[in-house]
This record gives structure tokens, sequence and C-alpha cells, in this order.
């Protein structure tokens, strides 16, 4: 067992290197937010190896600018972040009955989406010690790259830093683009639900809706109607290897 998840460690370690570089790129701008709300590198680093939400982070770090109260602070983060549930409550059904509580704890410690994406990607049920390696590659990245953001980020053009971002979307089409290719029924939900996401963000009374509010209206809805229309069973869950 001990080998076993050791395997599934440097397998997760691997899987994460990727996601660690992305989240360098991209936390580099939260780390300027960081900077203007008037906090030093030591309190944003320390905030993103806590904290691994970027949009949470950025509505703080806007909050802590504008001297807002710690019940404002508390109610915009828990808006903000309120999708992660959904996320936890996924991967829960991912783990085996078996699985300790202490595992499922510490896993729910650093649920992001692209943890998630590779996490809910792992053939047959999870094994948590696979997460734990995407975990330890890629969180030093997001509190680095926000560590770096402080430092210097000022120094580098608009431009450029902006650019940075990009390479999170691509590490989000690693991850959509292989199981879409294997399944058409997957590859029209992803396509349904961009267009859903476009359209709320476009349509004026939808587009009021909060970002995270929004991702959790469209999660619950497209995944509830596909698990009505198309349900898998518990065989085609198991890894086919």
């Amino acid at each position: 067992m001990k080998k076993e998840n050791a395997i599934c460690f440097k397998k997760g370690m691997q899987h994460g290197i990727p996601i660690s570089l992305g989240y360098l790129a991209v936390s580099f701008t939260l780390g300027i937010a960081a900077k203007n709300a008037g906090m030093t590198a030591f309190q944003a680093t320390l905030t993103s190896m806590l904290v691994n939400a970027s949009a949470g982070q950025f509505a703080g770090f806007n909050l802590v600018a504008a001297q807002a109260s710690y019940l404002e602070m508390a109610l915009m983060i828990l808006v903000t972040n309120a999708r992660y549930l959904l996320m936890s409550c996924a991967l829960s059904q991912k783990l085996s009955p078996d699985t300790k509580f202490y595992h499922r704890l510490l896993i729910g410690f650093d649920v992001t989406d692209e943890i998630f994406g590779v996490s809910m990607a792992y053939p047959g049920k999870l094994n948590p010690f696979y997460t734990y390696g995407v975990i330890v590659v890629a969180l030093p990245g997001w509190a680095l790259g926000t560590c770096f953001g402080v430092l210097c980020g000022n120094v580098l053009p608009a431009n450029v830093v902006s650019a940075l971002s990009v390479g999170l979307y691509g590490m989000f089409l690693a991850i959509i683009i292989p199981p879409a290719r294997k399944n058409k029924i997957i590859a029209c939900l992803i396509v349904i639900s961009m267009l859903a996401s476009f359209l709320f963000a476009k349509l004026p009374v939808l587009s009021s809706i909060s970002s995270g509010m929004r991702i959790i209206i469209l999660t619950v809805v497209i995944s509830g109607i596909a698990a009505v229309l198309f349900p898998v069973s518990e065989e085609d869950k198991e890894p086919t290897t």
C-alpha cells in the first residue's frame, strides 16, 4: 500500500508541474494587487499559502485596500469562493468510502479549479496521495508568483503582466481536451457550458450576478441535467487498464 501511495504521489507531482508554472505566472498579478493594498511580500506570500484562490484573494486584497471590515471581507470571500463547496462535494464522491477523514480534510484545504480538474480525471477512485503530490508542487508556485509580484511586479509593463495569465487558459485546455476527444457527450457538454457561460456574462440581468455565483448556477444546472440524461454506471467509473 505504501508503494502504491508513493507511486501516486510521484505521479501527482509530475502532473502538478504545469499547474505550478501556470500559477507562477497568474499569481504575479495577484502580488501586484497585494502591493497596491499595502501588504508586504511576506504577508502576501503567507496569504497565498493559506488561501489558494485567485478570485477570493483579489477580492480580499481590494477590500483590504478599501479598509473594509472583517465581516464584509468574510462575506465577500464566502460568496466568491462558494464554487469550491461544489467541487469538494464532487471530490468526496471520487474518493473511496474507506478514505479516512483526515485525508478528506487535507484535500479540502487546497481545492482549486485546476487541482480539482486533474483529481477528477484520475482513473477510478482517487488516491489522496495523488492530490497531495499535485498540491505539494502547485501551491509553492502560487505563493512564489505572489511574492515575485509584490517585489518586482510594477517593474514589468502592464501588457507583459497581462500576457502571463494566458498560460492558465492553456492549462484548462489541457485538462478538458483529452476526455472530450474520447467522449462526444463530454465534448457537447463542454461546448454547452462555454456558450451558457458567455450568455450569462453578456445578458443584462444575468451579467449582474457575481462570477462565482454564475459558476455555481451553471455547474448545478448543467451537471444535473447531464446526470439525468446521461447517467454513468459504477462499472464505467472504474479504470479500464
